[in-house]
């Protein structure tokens, strides 16, 4: 599949530059699947029994996979290989971002004074878990370049280049899949203002706009380059949105003042005590019979041990330390705990429209899809591609 980004802002790249971006995909490509298929097996031929025959008994966690493989040959090859994947996917598109950069900033420009705002607040103090380590071994991190389109132009580029092409051709496949779920699911429920928290450049905010167009649509994240590239990027796609420098666990907000709280992939990035509060906050700026939802890898409770251990590996090898604790919580417990009924909650899996299309998200929304959750329908290692989400509704 294709690793070109199809938006205005896409890059200006040399053949030599998309070939480096393509085989570095291709590279991902084999290391989850061929690779990630080998190591399953010496899991269960080899490393499960080894730790069954030392401690009495399988492995019952993720936890204890993962202390099964380390030190197997599989594992090391398939970690040590992914990691520098890792690395060469930052790097296959840092030389572009670089020579365009001025370009960009142009570009950028041009349009600054069509559609949605701006807002950054110089003021704000980003959390150290947006700056202080290299979240997702990207240099820099989401504050490089600092307020520049640097971060958030490394991050499209990057992105479009780990996905293989599965998340769509500018990258909102999950937005545009959750969206049009609820859409489908709920048909009477006609949100006027939606609130997208840890949008990062807003890929996955504008299928909202497109679902809902008479919606006031607002992107919120800490960083402020995501936020200023990801403003270009959605006004050059013509879509009106607002993007705002803030914090999820910290809301400048209005009591009873959205529709609907929504995140893609963010909630693992916070920690327990950050996310508690965003729960909390997102319960807060809701209006009665207003939802909050989350696209999100499915819990370990949802999972088996090698499954649950394939997801954490992020946590322990990807700079991404609250990723197994995120996992390790229950989504029902976090939207309880923060006001929540819990006969509102629910949870489901949406097949990806951009390869499934539209009537296979139908006929996902046809009733309550709770049963389909888990480790063959959702994650890595399932078959297809299939986004697993939860969320509850405020009384």
């Amino acid at each position: 599949m294709s690793v070109e980004l199809q938006h205005p802002m896409k890059p200006q790249a040399t053949p030599e530059e998309v070939a480096r971006g393509r085989f570095t995909s291709g590279m991902r490509s084999l290391i989850l699947n061929d690779l990630a298929g080998d190591m399953r097996s010496a899991y269960e031929r080899r490393a499960a029994p080894a730790f069954k025959k030392e401690h009495g008994h399988e492995p019952e966690t993720s936890r204890e996979a993962h202390q099964a493989l380390r030190g197997d040959p599989a594992f090391n090859i398939y970690s040590a290989m992914r990691v520098q994947a890792q690395k060469m996917v930052w790097a296959s598109v840092a030389d572009s971002v670089e020579r365009e950069s001025e370009r960009l900033a142009a570009e950028a420009q041009a349009v600054a004074d069509l559609g949605g705002e701006l807002k950054l607040n110089p003021d704000l103090d980003v959390p150290k878990n947006v700056h202080a380590i290299d979240v997702h071994l990207m240099p820099g991190s989401y504050t490089r370049g600092e307020d520049s389109l640097e971060a958030g132009a490394v991050y499209d580029r990057g992105l479009a280049v780990f996905s293989m092409g599965l998340m769509g051709a500018n990258l909102d496949d999950i937005g545009l899949s959750m969206s049009q779920y609820i859409k489908l699911r709920f048909p009477d429920f006609a949100p006027k203002r939606i609130l997208d928290t840890g949008c990062t450049i807003g890929h996955n905010t504008l299928p909202w706009k497109q679902a809902y167009p008479e919606a006031e649509v607002i992107a919120i994240d800490a960083a402020p380059g995501p936020l200023a590239y990801g403003s270009a990027r959605a006004k050059m796609q013509g879509q009106d949105v607002t993007f705002m420098q803030m914090c999820a666990d910290d809301l400048a907000f209005e009591d009873e003042s959205f529709d609907v709280v929504w995140s893609s992939m963010f909630l693992h990035e916070l920690s327990k005590k950050q996310r508690a509060k965003a729960f909390a906050e997102a319960y807060r700026v809701l209006k009665p019979g207003g939802l909050v939802v989350h696209m999100e890898l499915p819990p370990n409770d949802q999972m088996g041990a090698f499954d649950g251990f394939y997801l954490d590996w992020d946590s322990y090898y990807n700079n991404e330390p609250y990723y197994k604790g995120y996992r390790d919580e229950t989504p029902r417990d976090l939207t309880s705990n923060a006001g929540f009924a819990e006969s509102d909650y629910f949870d489901f899996v949406v097949p990806s429209i951009g390869i499934y299309g539209e009537d296979a998200v139908h006929e996902a929304a046809q009733g309550d899809r709770a049963e389909a959750v888990g480790q063959e329908t959702t994650g890595r290692l399932a078959e297809g591609v299939m986004w697993f989400g939860f969320g509850a509704w405020k009384k």
